[in-house]
């Protein structure tokens, strides 16, 4: 059943003088519930725009974007946002991060506590809820992040290459650490990375974007098997699905670099 819909959405901006600059070419998308889509394409080619539309934070100049039927307009506790920078609360501890969400929509102290120690445990923090944000890795603010986004308990979780400013041992583990959530709460996630292994390791569908003005060049059932580990990224099949993905890529950032 689907979740979300895109439904011809473009994005222009203006430019000072000229013709606005063409950002997205309309874009027709469907997303399934509990379906995990990757979005994938080279840097500069609208994934990030496509997401924060879909977020509700910025406007498309055409088209809409709908769950479930319902416009979105704007932001909304439906759609959870897990951004590259961490956007924590310096002032706050680690359980009053994950739990703030909760306490804006009145939810009361027992039960927010209850929700905040379930996911500090799924993201394996439960004994770091007392440290402040200065006091955790890059790592375990993001982890931090990514439980305050699910605590709300929205219908679609959107995440902008939230592993992008993390070291690759610890990118992998972050991963893995998704990956699972998923497996387990077979959430609806949509996620835009640069990064062709992350993209085919945790999709369940893999869109490419072309370079832009940005459209949806193609698109790639993974037909992995779960629970998932690291090891599946040295087998044949997965080997495979990345070398057709790369050149996919290569393509469209020779095209970028031609038209630059």
């Amino acid at each position: 059943m689907t979740l979300l819909s895109i439904n011809g959405v473009s994005r222009s901006f203006p430019t000072k003088g000229g013709a606005p600059m063409l950002a997205l070419k309309p874009i027709d998308l469907a997303i399934a519930r509990n379906d995990f889509m990757t979005i994938l394409g080279p840097s500069g080619c609208g994934k990030s725009t496509l997401l924060r539309i879909v977020a509700g934070l910025d406007r498309p100049t055409s088209g809409g974007v709908a769950i479930e039927g319902r416009a979105i307009v704007g932001p909304g506790s439906d759609r959870g946002m897990v951004f590259q920078s961490y956007t924590l609360f310096p002032w706050l501890n680690v359980a009053q991060n994950v739990g703030f969400g909760l306490r804006e929509k009145g939810v009361p102290q027992k039960e927010r506590g209850a929700i905040v120690a379930r996911w500090l445990d799924s993201v394996g923090l439960a004994d770091f809820a007392d440290r402040f944000p200065k006091q955790l890795s890059g790592g375990m603010q993001q982890r931090t992040a990514i439980a305050r986004a699910l605590a709300n308990e929205p219908e679609i979780l959107l995440l902008d290459e939230p592993f992008g400013a993390l070291d690759n041992q610890t990118r992998a583990l972050m991963q893995e650490l998704l990956l699972g959530i998923w497996e387990r709460e077979r959430k609806t996630i949509l996620f835009v990375t640069h990064d062709i292994e992350e993209a085919i390791f945790l999709a369940s569908r893999v869109v490419v974007m072309s370079a832009r003005p940005g459209r949806i060049k193609a698109e790639f059932p993974v037909d992995l098997p779960h629970p998932r580990a690291y090891t599946l990224k040295t087998t044949p099949e997965f080997s495979a699905l990345k070398a057709r993905l790369t050149e996919e890529i290569r393509i469209e950032a020779k095209r970028a670099a031609q038209e630059a």
